[in-house]
């Protein structure tokens, strides 16, 4: 394996984990650098600088429950300030489920600093409606025994959350396996070992910013390629199909849907992900 670099960066009194893995072009992920580091393939680091990075619902420590801290701008600063600490110069940045949003958001933002965006598993919003139209894909889908795996576990969804309302996020998460994974009974447990997570947040920012999010404001500024990631066997955010009503609207677009996959293709299908994006990745 080779040399990995961690570190904390202050931000606002946040203090952002980083991991850092291989050496070539950066590579940006932002999220948790816990749970993502654990994601993606060691192979991708033979050819490429994998900076994994904390935003402020994963930070050290966090107990914050004030929201005016957690709006979307600070994100993306915070996101400009790490770059620049670990002198990543210009970098592809990439967010997979809702941290999409926020690597997009970002690179409209700090437009100059941004090669290429790596967008994964996201809708392009998370809308009631857009929801309404997840729930209507699961239901629909001919899949007995991965329905019925999720009916039992949401109903102790509630009761589990109970006992530790501080990893409601995690909770969900792993009892909503079922809408999330290719193998419907995939237990992601290590995945999330020891993650730390502030629902303040997480309800702030998914359950109002992204609901409310357009992501064809200023898209015009993102002259930049894009690569949009989606599994075909992904429950758990809206529908992949509800693209098409905004997928014309960027100026350089790659779609690619994973037939194997639900939530993580990174990680369902590494082999077929790290050919995916090499590929798009030494395109001109």
């Amino acid at each position: 394996m080779k040399d990995i670099q961690r570190g904390i960066i202050e931000s606002d009194g946040f203090k952002l984990q980083y991991i850092i893995k291989g050496n070539g072009k950066p590579i940006l992920v932002i999220g948790s650098a816990v749970y993502y580091e654990r994601t993606f393939s060691e192979d991708l680091t033979k050819n490429y600088k994998l900076v994994f990075i904390d935003h402020r619902g994963f930070a050290v420590g966090n107990e914050c429950k004030d929201k005016s801290k957690y709006k979307l701008e600070f994100i993306l600063d915070d996101i400009e300030l790490i770059r620049k600490k670990l002198n990543l110069g210009k970098i592809v940045i990439a967010g997979h489920s809702g941290h999409a949003f926020m690597a997009l958001e970002y690179a409209k933002k700090y437009n100059e600093n941004v090669s290429r965006i790596i967008m994964m598993n996201v809708s392009p919003n998370y809308s009631y409606e857009s929801h309404a139209a997840s729930e209507r894909y699961f239901r629909e889908s001919v899949d007995f025994e991965r329905e019925k795996l999720l009916n039992d576990n949401l109903a102790i969804l509630k009761n589990e959350i109970d006992k530790a309302p501080e990893k409601a996020l995690i909770t969900y998460c792993l009892l909503t396996g079922p809408k999330s994974w290719y193998k419907y009974n995939f237990d992601a447990s290590e995945l999330w070992k020891d993650v730390e997570v502030n629902m303040t947040l997480f309800d702030y920012m998914w359950g109002e910013v992204f609901r409310d999010i357009d992501i064809t404001k200023n898209l015009d500024k993102v002259k930049q390629p894009v690569l949009l990631i989606l599994g075909h066997f992904d429950y758990l955010v809206p529908p992949f199909y509800l693209w098409e009503s905004v997928r014309d609207k960027f100026n350089n677009l790659t779609v690619k849907i994973f037939n194997r996959s639900g939530h993580t293709p990174h990680y369902e299908e590494q082999d077929l992900f790290n050919k995916v994006l090499t590929d798009w990745l030494n395109k001109i």
